[in-house]
């Protein structure tokens, strides 16, 4: 199947059987957001924001495209980032800036947006100070889902953005090139959030959010690849510094993902 992409967020996936699935379910209590508090909303500058989450006290993974200008090659300033983990109804149960940031290194984000680009969108920001909060606890990763098998997703949006929102009834449709498209809801502000598998009963991170497409009338999302994507991370952070490790200040403004 070729993917076409109309915006860096926009897709359309002509000729994918689309049966939309539902049951986004705000998390704007004590009680329902409990296990999700290591994700949170990644704000720049408060003038957009991201999602990201927890995956060691002081790592916070999320989509690459999220730390570049929307129009150029140039990189948001990590000064102007901030990980409010738990957001919601204008509170967090933690906040941190970021100090450093690791793209994966096959990530090409001026290149003509394809299913390599997608697959390759991840990166780790790490904070200025660890989360040391026993009702903030990193989620652990697991493998690809296969096709057919139910994920989920915590997310915020331009539509929700005061506090997250879980669809736990969402599914793998297909794998392709290394990504997943799934029946999920997501949409601008969704841009790495954690996809979750669920199979032994505890979730785990298995995809990140890199695109929202639009399939016979309806919507799907499109998943980055994590299983090897998160090693090279984590090796790209502890390495000696490199052009696609971020420690500096640019001039870049945020657009909106």
């Amino acid at each position: 199947m070729r993917i076409v992409i109309k915006a860096l967020l926009l897709a359309c996936l002509p000729g994918l059987g689309l049966a939309q699935d539902s049951g986004l379910k705000r998390l704007e209590t004590t009680d329902s957001a409990r296990d999700w508090m290591a994700v949170g909303r990644l704000d720049i500058d408060g003038a957009g924001f991201c999602t990201g989450a927890l995956v060691a006290p002081d790592l916070v993974l999320t989509a690459a495209h999220c730390l570049f200008k929307h129009t150029s090659d140039e990189r948001i300033d990590l000064s102007r980032i901030e990980f409010l983990a738990g957001w919601r109804k204008g509170h967090a149960s933690a906040y941190r800036g970021a100090s450093r940031a690791a793209i994966h290194p096959d990530y090409k984000h001026q290149e003509e947006i394809s299913a390599q680009r997608v697959r390759n969108d991840v990166a780790l920001i790490q904070l200025d100070r660890p989360i040391r909060n026993t009702t903030i606890l990193p989620f652990a990763t697991g493998s690809h889902p296969d096709r057919g098998e139910d994920v989920g997703i915590v997310s915020y949006a331009q539509d929700r953005s005061d506090a997250p929102s879980l669809q736990r009834a969402c599914s793998v449709m297909a794998r392709q090139q290394g990504i997943l498209v799934m029946s999920c809801d997501v949409d601008f502000g969704s841009s790495g959030a954690p996809v979750f598998s669920f199979s032994d009963g505890t979730p785990r991170i298995v995809s990140v959010v890199s695109a929202k497409a639009e399939s016979d009338g309806g919507r799907v999302a499109l998943g980055a690849g994590l299983e090897a994507s998160l090693a090279i991370l984590r090796s790209e952070l502890t390495a000696r510094p490199s052009n696609r490790i971020m420690n500096g200040s640019t001039s870049a403004k945020f657009i909106k993902p």
